[in-house]
């Protein structure tokens, strides 16, 4: 029987991220291509005994079904925190997802029809780029400076395109340039939306990781009528991404449809891994984890610099994150990362190279993404050398 897939199939290829996981699993493999954090950060032990003691004291809660906006416990904590960091008001409804991608691909899903307009960072996250893609969305990529998006071309999409109804951003240690959207242009950028009508989806999974440098106000801390941003935030990256647990904040008219769509997605998020969550935050300093993180983070990230520094070409530049996951490279040449990258696997070691993260995935790029939280410390060093000896053969 020949499978008759809807057309909306057409325009989403899987992951390039998810494909390197098979590489991943190669043992001599050297992987700076996936989003992993390091697990060293993870707090087995805690969540282990946790885990024991509440299978012990309250099986039942565990193991049956929730409640599909959230463990209301874990919601007060999550809720608590972003309020004290300014985030979120005590107007602002809460809604426990699984993983942070839910709760962008739930707003998606409640505010996109067809052909409708998505302005995206240009390049930005995969992930999302598929979730609106999935609704037919029509993307429109906006370039990315190394303060952050590009204003006068936000403007220029935005009077050129009536369509536009929804502004994906990550305006914290941006996935995949690293850069941080200074405080000037997210305040401009909430003007702009609240003016042209458009939501922004505020995506911050790594907002927590700073290792260098000063806070700056999320988007929606700006957003003080709360009716122009959802914010999406997750554990992945500060607690475990097996538990699969992010959130979604924004007005209540919005999360209340997103609630409804979760039921049909999923009914609830996994309630045992919310209680355990839950049980962690209420257990262990929180504060103190996530300045453990951010120093393993800081040691990454300046070893792999340095041995960039050191090993690769002058027409080669990247980006100097202050913070979370990755670096972006750019290579003055021309050459397309997409074949670069199979020279750099024959050798053992892999990058996502930058046409995934594009608006148009058939564009040629000559940049890549690196991570460095997941790699131990000798294999960073290794591996950065030898995609040092590779570019250098391009001269």
């Amino acid at each position: 029987m020949e499978q008759n897939f809807a057309y909306r199939m057409n325009g989403i290829k899987g992951s390039a991220i998810r494909e390197m996981f098979k590489l991943m699993a190669q043992p001599d493999m050297i992987s700076f291509a996936g989003g992993n954090p390091s697990p060293d950060t993870f707090p087995a032990d805690a969540l282990k005994e946790i885990s024991a003691k509440l299978l012990l004291e309250n099986p039942s809660a565990c193991l049956q079904y929730g409640i599909t906006e959230g463990y209301a416990p874990l919601k007060e904590k999550i809720k608590n925190r972003l309020i004290k960091q300014g985030t979120a008001t005590e107007s602002d409804e809460i809604i426990i997802t699984t993983g942070g991608q839910q709760a962008i691909d739930l707003c998606a899903k409640a505010l996109l029809n067809p052909n409708d307009g998505v302005i995206c960072e240009a390049p930005s996250f995969i992930g999302a780029l598929n979730c609106f893609r999935s609704y037919e969305a029509k993307l429109y990529g906006v370039p990315l400076c190394d303060d952050g998006i590009d204003i006068e071309k936000l403007e220029e999409t935005i009077k050129e395109n009536d369509n536009i109804k929804i502004l994906y951003i990550i305006p914290t240690f941006q996935n995949p340039k690293g850069v941080t959207t200074s405080f000037e242009k997210r305040k401009k950028v909430l003007e702009i939306c609240k003016k042209n009508n458009i939501v922004i989806i505020e995506d911050n999974p790594y907002g927590e990781l700073r290792f260098k440098g000063e806070d700056i106000p999320t988007i929606k801390s700006l957003d003080t009528e709360g009716k122009t941003v959802m914010y999406c935030g997750s554990l992945s990256k500060v607690l475990s991404p097996g538990l699969r647990i992010g959130f979604g904040v924004g007005n209540a008219e919005l999360l209340g449809k997103m609630a409804v769509l979760k039921q049909v997605n999923d009914v609830h998020t996994n309630i045992f891994s919310q209680m355990l969550a839950d049980k962690w935050l209420e257990e262990y300093d929180f504060d103190a984890h996530i300045d453990m993180c951010k120093n393993i983070y800081k040691n990454k990230c300046e070893l792999m610099l340095s041995t960039m520094d050191e090993c690769f070409p002058d027409f080669v530049k990247y980006t100097r994150p202050e913070g979370g996951l990755f670096i972006w490279v750019d290579i003055d040449r021309d050459v397309d990362t997409k074949e670069f990258v199979k020279k750099a696997i024959e050798k053992k070691v892999a990058f996502v190279p930058g046409y995934t993260f594009m608006t148009d995935m058939e564009e040629k790029t000559s940049s890549f993404r690196l991570n460095y939280s997941t790699m131990s410390d000798d294999k960073i060093v290794e591996g950065i050398k030898i995609l040092g000896e590779l570019l250098n053969t391009l001269k």
